[in-house]
């Protein structure tokens, strides 16, 4: 089924859940590793549709997982958003190779592990240069849930990404036996508990266990904390 993203719309709360507003595709995403332990697919399970409107959890206590069931005003959820705003181009870190550019803003790592296999693509940019190597590396980085690692295409001065249909995803992560962000996929705008939109991204990870120290977005601490949302 395909999804009219102007549909699709995320509000924070102020120190409550994210309100979602229009029919969108809910799913359970699995990392998949290989016989090394290395992350290396993403194993999809569709989730019945919840609706047109519903309240996804956001401080990790919900008894009703992965919706908001009231716990976090039962107790105390500090959910105050302190992410830096600033457009990602401005912020991210250039990795320059041949052909390609890696764009990288680390603050928004997921600690999904894909850029990892091969050597890590922070060191194949560089050999990138072939194209079953050129292909091999932007697959990996398309990867990324959260949007920290990009691909820019210098001949064209444009983004390389993955086609995304508008859909919610919520990772799971057996390898560290914790349970990840929730994942945003193809452009959903996501509005502030102040009324600011977000930067709108093709890929896009949202904390859902209530610890991440760069509020609403997911900044790894799942992994840390061992959060189960099962």
């Amino acid at each position: 089924m395909k999804h009219d993203v102007g549909n699709i719309h995320i509000t924070v709360t102020r120190d409550g859940p994210y309100i979602v507003t229009g029919e969108v595709a809910l799913s359970e995403q699995t990392i998949g590793v290989d016989a090394n332990g290395q992350s290396e697919q993403w194993i999809a399970t569709d989730l019945p549709s919840p609706g047109k409107k519903f309240a996804l959890c956001r401080c990790g206590q919900s008894g009703h997982k992965p919706f908001c069931d009231g716990t976090h005003v039962k107790v105390g959820f500090d959910g105050t958003e302190v992410a830096d705003r600033t457009p990602y181009l401005v912020r991210a870190k250039e990795y320059d190779g041949p052909d390609l550019v890696l764009l990288d803003q680390e603050n928004l790592c997921a600690f999904a592990r894909f850029c990892d296999p091969n050597g890590q693509v922070w060191n194949e940019v560089g050999a990138a240069t072939s194209p079953q190597a050129r292909r091999t590396f932007i697959d990996q980085v398309g990867k990324c849930p959260a949007g920290r690692l990009v691909v820019w295409d210098k001949s064209s001065n444009k983004p390389i990404e993955p086609h995304l249909e508008p859909s919610i995803g919520l990772i799971e992560d057996p390898a560290e036996s914790a349970s990840g962000p929730i994942w945003i996929r193809g452009g959903i705008v996501v509005t502030s508990a102040d009324g600011e939109q977000y930067e709108t991204r093709n890929r896009a990870t949202l904390c859902r266990c209530g610890a991440s120290n760069n509020k609403p977005y997911c900044d790894g601490t799942h992994a840390s904390i061992k959060f189960h949302a099962k």
